[in-house]
């Protein structure tokens, strides 16, 4: 069978679910098929995020199909045997593209997403149209969030132990999460196991890296989306990359480090009315 068409149980009528190999790395990819079919959105997730957890937002976007996949060591993604770094990870991405037959496409990064996203748009200019970055933050040269929000991150203990994420999220994410407790369940309940390995992988692969020198060089019309109210990732860090970026635009969003999920719908606005805009392609 080819492995393009083989689909998951997961696969839902609006989600296709696969797994493929790419590179030597076996990856769990999900497409969402929902618009302009020649220049998708490929959508990078957060630290120890299996792909389900962006699926509001993949389902609030009404014109636009999206590309997402499990990073290697991540929710259907076999760990590999040696760390990564984002570098690997955005010629991970970009073969991807490749295998399902796609020349262009816009890239969206979600805080650890973020950076892969700024890596992909840096490595591979021809490949990336436009640049929506959320929730994040140059790297290594950043405004850090709370201690004590910073401090949880260390661990994926979030990931496995449901009741300590209920317990944590209201501080760790804040925003619509800090108001109403109860909005965290449907994304606990979306969790699939962090793998302790995969999770280190994640934060090694970040380790020491920036996109500061870089930024400036950057061509790609870019959204940036910052919560109003992010103990991890402080909305001063949009300010510094939408002032390093040089056709780039920010954007505050009442809300905090999950309104990608809390505020799926009007995040999605937003990011389709930025791609569908011709005056910034």
């Amino acid at each position: 069978m080819n492995h393009r068409d083989a689909q998951s149980p997961a696969s839902t009528p609006d989600i296709d679910v696969r797994s493929l190999s790419i590179g030597g790395q076996l990856l769990t990819v999900a497409i969402r098929h929902a618009g302009n079919e020649e220049c998708p959105l490929l959508l990078f997730n957060g630290i120890s995020a299996n792909w389900q957890l962006a699926q509001p937002f993949m389902e609030a976007l009404t014109k636009t199909t999206t590309i997402i996949f499990d990073m290697p060591g991540v929710g259907g993604s076999p760990t590999p045997v040696l760390p990564y770094r984002l570098s690997g990870m955005a010629r991970l991405a970009a073969q991807l593209l490749s295998e399902l037959g796609y020349g262009r496409a816009d890239v969206a990064g979600v805080s650890w997403g973020g950076g892969v996203a700024q890596q992909f748009a840096h490595q591979y200019p021809k490949l990336c149209r436009k640049l929506v970055l959320g929730a994040t933050s140059p790297g290594a040269v950043m405004v850090p969030g709370s201690p004590s929000a910073m401090l949880k991150m260390v661990t994926p203990r979030r990931y496995v132990d449901k009741t300590y994420m209920h317990k944590v999220a209201p501080s760790l994410y804040g925003g619509a999460v800090r108001k109403d407790p109860s909005l965290i369940s449907p994304h606990a309940n979306a969790m699939q196991g962090a793998k302790a390995l995969g999770y280190l992988y994640q934060l090694l692969a970040m380790a020491g890296w920036t996109s500061v020198p870089w930024l400036w060089a950057l061509r790609q019309p870019t959204l940036i989306i910052m919560g109003s109210d992010d103990p991890l990732v402080p909305p001063i860090n949009g300010r510094l990359l939408h002032m390093l970026i040089p056709n780039a635009e920010l954007e505050l969003i009442e809300d905090g480090h999950l309104f990608f999920v809390t505020s799926a719908a009007e995040t999605a606005r937003r990011v389709e009315r930025f791609l569908r805009d011709e005056n910034t392609g």
